[in-house]
């Protein structure tokens, strides 16, 4: 999670005046206060989440000592296919986050019947990510979402319009993120970046489902 600090600078002359930084990560957000209140002319200090929710200090100390043992830092890939002959499509999700101060890697995949086209597919994999994400326990945290469906990513970051019969999948998919408290930034990557959820979705077309979570070199 990133934080923007706030606090009420005291001048020499007991004149008051309000700064505030950049968004930073949490960690580096309690070392810069840490470094205001040496100077000893902080009155208060306040930081903001991305949500524009308040923390106190002793909040935000609680809540990094809480998020070590869940999942965090959370990067998240989806890919969809459709095999036309069959009418069957294929999703695969990756997922990359920290636990307990260790990195992880999650994937899965699944077989879906009646979609209709590959487009459709992509959006179902979205979902089929979101609910990974749902049962690893993410929640009230960022995530990056990372594919080479530039539609299903720009619908969702509002920058293209959505036509009515994908608004249902994206309906769907906004209510969840919201109710997991999840705030998403959504990053189109080359097909060749998103490998691993390409390989995950084909394998599922052919009858392979994969569910693997493993712990990670350093």
């Amino acid at each position: 999670m990133k934080f923007m600090i706030e606090w009420t600078y005291v001048t020499p002359k007991k004149k008051e005046m309000v700064l505030t930084s950049d968004f930073v990560s949490a960690e580096e957000a309690l070392i810069l206060a840490e470094d205001f209140e040496k100077t000893g002319r902080v009155k208060e200090i306040i930081f903001y989440d991305e949500r524009r929710i308040a923390w106190t200090k002793k909040e935000l100390i609680k809540l990094l000592k809480e998020l070590e043992t869940e999942p965090h830092d959370i990067i998240a890939y989806f890919d969809g296919g459709f095999d036309r002959q069959t009418k069957k499509a294929g999703v695969g999700a990756v997922v990359y986050y920290k636990q307990n101060r260790q990195p992880f890697r999650l994937r899965a995949n699944a077989q879906l019947q009646e979609l209709q086209s590959n487009n459709e597919a992509e959006y179902a994999a979205f979902w089929f990510l979101v609910q990974q994400l749902e049962q690893l326990g993410v929640h009230h945290l960022p995530v990056t979402f990372r594919g080479d469906s530039h539609v299903v990513l720009n619908q969702l970051a509002g920058e293209w319009p959505a036509f009515a019969d994908e608004g249902g999948w994206l309906d769907r998919i906004e209510k969840k993120l919201k109710k997991l408290g999840i705030i998403p930034t959504y990053e189109p990557i080359s097909r060749k970046e998103n490998s691993e959820a390409h390989h995950l979705a084909t394998q599922a077309l052919n009858d392979i489902i994969i569910a693997s979570t493993i712990q990670l070199e350093r």
